[in-house]
């Protein structure tokens, strides 16, 4: 693994790259740490380049300030990672609010895109008017306002199913903890207003992906997965576990990726050059 800074527009952003082959770019839903993927990244790396970075504000990136943090700029940030480090296209992989982030990277980048592999995207906006999910984000901000960052976890941690079934790398953890301020008070706004831009997403020129764990059915946070899916023409496909069975069980999460990614760089025929080599010499 190799890890380095790219500037961009009032930040500096962490990034770490292992592997070789297409590249995968990562993007981390809440807390915006590239640890969520570490063990999925060493998993994948010896078929894909991966690319997983910390968002702006969040972790060991800079850019926290105090204005909100808008979509434009999420996208901004992982259109400039895929010119910088994987030659101007990538394969984007985003879960949680990193779905929505690849979602709005999608419609404002296209060109940056060779396929768009979106998690469990939260946006409730898309569920019926009268779907409880729609107030999920309403209700954590609340709590952020009159019990400031512990309450909103506590209930952000309430509402995701298998959240305490498995223990967080610490440094992960503690990580997380620091970036909670950000989170609820510049980056929640943005997430809870998002709508997805149907128009642009019908009419990507890449493979669009929409996905959800099995253990999360039913959920606020899996069934817009669903809806965009049949708004869009998007390709729906379910996924083992719980929203962040990547760390729960990396190897198993790890493997569903693989084969998707695998099927999204092939699927118009033209195969990676390290699928194609011959095998070593004896």
């Amino acid at each position: 693994m190799r890890s380095g800074r790219l500037a961009v527009d009032g930040a500096e952003l962490y990034y770490e790259v292992r592997g070789v082959g297409p590249a995968l770019l990562m993007i981390s839903g809440a807390g915006g740490d590239a640890g969520y993927y570490s063990g999925i990244a060493e998993g994948l790396a010896d078929a894909f380049t991966v690319i997983t970075y910390d968002r702006r504000g969040n972790s060991r990136s800079t850019g926290g300030g105090g204005a909100p943090v808008e979509l434009a700029r999420q996208a901004a940030d992982a259109h400039a990672l895929a010119v910088a480090l994987a030659g101007g296209r990538a394969l984007v992989f985003g879960n949680s609010a990193g779905a929505i982030i690849g979602l709005t990277l999608a419609a404002l980048h296209p060109e940056c895109l060779v396929g768009l592999i979106a998690h469990e995207p939260p946006a409730v906006n898309v569920l019926p008017d009268d779907d409880p999910g729609r107030d999920f984000f309403t209700d954590v901000a609340a709590r952020y306002r009159t019990g400031g960052a512990p309450a909103a976890g506590r209930r952000f941690g309430e509402t995701t199913r298998g959240e305490g079934s498995y223990r967080w790398p610490p440094d992960l953890w503690k990580r997380f903890l620091a970036n909670a301020d950000h989170l609820f008070a510049h980056e929640w706004p943005a997430f809870a207003a998002f709508h997805p831009d149907e128009t642009a997403l019908r009419s990507a020129p890449f493979p669009i992906v929409l996905g959800a764990g099995a253990d999360d059915r039913g959920t606020y946070y899996a069934r817009p997965s669903i809806e965009i899916a049949r708004r869009t023409g998007a390709a729906w496909v379910e996924f083992p576990g719980i929203h962040m069975e990547f760390l729960r069980h990396p190897t198993r999460f790890a493997a569903a990726v693989r084969v998707l990614a695998t099927q999204m760089y092939a699927g118009d025929g033209r195969v990676p050059g390290l699928w194609r080599g011959a095998p070593e010499a004896p």
